[in-house]
């Protein structure tokens, strides 16, 4: 799931931030479902997976083509989506849309034309009414409903019920806040009152179409980006199963056997139970698989381009080829690596592109294993994530950042005519590793598809394990791109989604967990020559919050940093 991440975060560089973050979750009282399993009388739809699969699946590539193919938001430039099966649940889908026309679609009278966060007036619409109260009310939960599932230490963990807006606007965070009017509109679910405030929001129209849960919200251009794409293509979920002697089966074999069988048995027990750690595959996602449908998908496609150094691609057979006949291949050596150079020598067009930008304008044949140019279509390309500590290998990535055209790996090692020995030393004549911009690159690079924790972690990394000429002024560069989830994190543990952290204690919560991370190999801001923090921030939030929001200080304490550094 890493490298569709990553392939995600690839279509954003291309386009920018998407547009629409939309949920769409199987309804089991469809139609076609139903009329399916009345041929047997007394199915549900938990008994036929592969009922349940099919109908979504024809469900799915309608909603899609609604939204690309008929431009229902509008003429869209990307799309990708993320198939998510629950334990007890129906299958649900995650859509990230990319519009062309964006900017003039996040103004927000725009906004309330194609996401309503509202019930709909019972007497004027009656079926969008019966359509929102079924399928995108949340709750009842909060004071209303104590016991609900999404009850967590008292509050709800998805913010319901939201307050009021008269309008929709966007707060400091870039968060969207819909427009929900307080109205005399209600319904009624498990006995209780539902107002606007508990309005999922959605658009009205493709409820009705669709007759079930989908979720529609505008992405913002904010920090959290990076999150919702680790969110719509997060791993799947992982079960422990034990396996143990059948107890009642020995109970019937000891009034068999008698006891001399039984002590034979106890003395053969293994106390040491066997446990099975794997994948989780609930019926619906085993059927899904097995039908062949995909569970994720990206529009464009993403060509994830390999580097190696010469002499050192890897080489792949089939399980019992003969290893003599695989070496004898004539074209064992040929990679998309070292035929992009062979383009580059082939065709002088080839040689505007940097290797990253090179699918957008040429196609790669994996059976005559070659590039030819492009006819139809669009694609992005990237380049494979190489850690800082692969040597070599990760100063060839720098150079292919900046280099266009080589027809040869000694050609990407020269720098002004001269031929270094190393990509290194190349690296090194461009001035990519002066001072500390090796480690400025490797963060430049790491953030566009790295999380906040993961930049700490290397940021962390180079402060213990290289060089650093200037730890303070690295540190000053780049404190917001590791900082960006703090915020986040923090009002998760108050229950406060709307809460906004002024950039002094961002900053200071940034190094009080660079600090503990630095603890854990014995070592301190003060001895990497880094900022220190401006205050206690754990007591300071601890009141502050005490008296002006009246959370409970253990909440504070136990959760801000702890959220950082584990």
């Amino acid at each position: 799931m890493s490298q569709s991440y990553q392939d995600a975060i690839a279509i954003c560089r291309e386009y920018g931030f998407p547009d629409l973050f939309i949920t769409f979750t199987c309804n089991g009282n469809w139609p076609e479902i139903e009329q399916a399993l009345s041929s047997i009388p007394g199915q549900r739809p938990e008994d036929r997976p592969d009922i349940v699969a099919r109908v979504f699946k024809l469900k799915l590539d309608e909603l899609l083509d609604d939204l690309t193919k008929r431009e229902y938001f509008g003429l869209s430039s990307a799309l990708t989506y993320n198939i998510e099966f629950q334990k007890r649940g129906l299958p649900h889908v995650h859509i990230l849309l990319w519009l062309k026309n964006s900017s003039a679609f996040r103004v927000p009278q725009n906004v309330d034309r194609c996401i309503s966060a509202e019930l709909p007036d019972q007497a004027v619409d009656p079926i969008g009414y019966e359509a929102v109260k079924g399928f995108m009310m949340h709750g009842p939960c909060g004071l209303a409903r104590r016991t609900a599932p999404c009850m967590n230490e008292g509050r709800c963990n998805k913010y319901y019920p939201k307050e009021f807006q008269l309008e929709t606007k966007v707060n400091e965070s870039g968060y969207y806040l819909y427009r929900r009017r307080d109205s005399s509109i209600t319904c009624k679910k498990s006995g209780i009152d539902l107002d606007n405030r508990f309005v999922v929001p959605h658009n009205l129209n493709l409820v009705i179409r669709y007759m079930a849960h989908i979720n529609v919200e505008v992405c913002t251009h904010s920090r959290v980006m990076k999150y919702l794409f680790k969110y719509v293509t997060k791993r799947p979920d992982r079960a422990r199963a034990v396996i143990e002697r059948d107890q009642s089966r020995d109970s019937d074999r000891d009034q068999v056997g008698g006891n001399a069988d039984r002590q034979e048995m106890d003395e053969t027990v293994d106390e040491v139970k066997t446990y099975l750690d794997g994948r989780y595959l609930c019926a619906y996602e085993a059927t899904w698989r097995i039908f062949g449908y995909p569970i994720n998908h990206r529009q464009p496609a993403v060509v994830r381009l390999p580097i190696h150094l010469q002499g050192e691609q890897n080489i792949y057979f089939h399980d019992g080829e003969d290893l003599q006949a695989v070496l004898n291949r004539p074209d064992v050596e040929k990679t998309m690596f070292t035929e992009w150079m062979a383009a580059n020598d082939k065709y002088e067009a080839a040689r505007s592109y940097l290797y990253a930008d090179f699918p957008t304008g040429w196609v790669w044949n994996g059976k005559n294993k070659d590039w030819s140019p492009r006819q139809r279509g669009e694609t992005i390309g990237r380049i494979i994530h190489i850690h800082y500590a692969a040597g070599e290998v990760y100063y060839l990535r720098l150079l292919l950042n900046v280099v266009r055209g080589p027809r040869s790996y000694e050609e990407i090692r020269t720098v002004n005519g001269i031929l270094y020995p190393t990509f290194q030393s190349a690296c090194e004549a461009l001035r990519l590793l002066k001072d500390d911009n090796e480690w400025q690159e490797a963060l430049d690079q790491t953030s566009q598809w790295a999380t906040a924790d993961y930049l700490r972690e290397l940021f962390v990394y180079f402060m213990m394990h290289s060089r650093v000429v200037n730890p303070a002024l690295l540190f000053e560069k780049n404190w917001r791109l590791m900082s960006d989830d703090i915020e986040r994190r923090f009002s998760q543990a108050i229950g406060m989604p709307n809460y906004v952290m002024d950039e002094t204690d961002l900053r200071n919560y940034l190094l009080l967990a660079l600090d503990e991370m630095l603890s854990r190999d014995c070592s301190s801001l003060a001895e990497k020559n880094l900022p220190q923090p401006t205050m206690p921030l754990a007591d300071h939030y601890s009141n502050r919050l005490i008296h002006e929001e009246e959370v409970p200080g253990s909440v504070v304490r136990n959760n801000a940093i702890v959220l950082l550094v584990n």
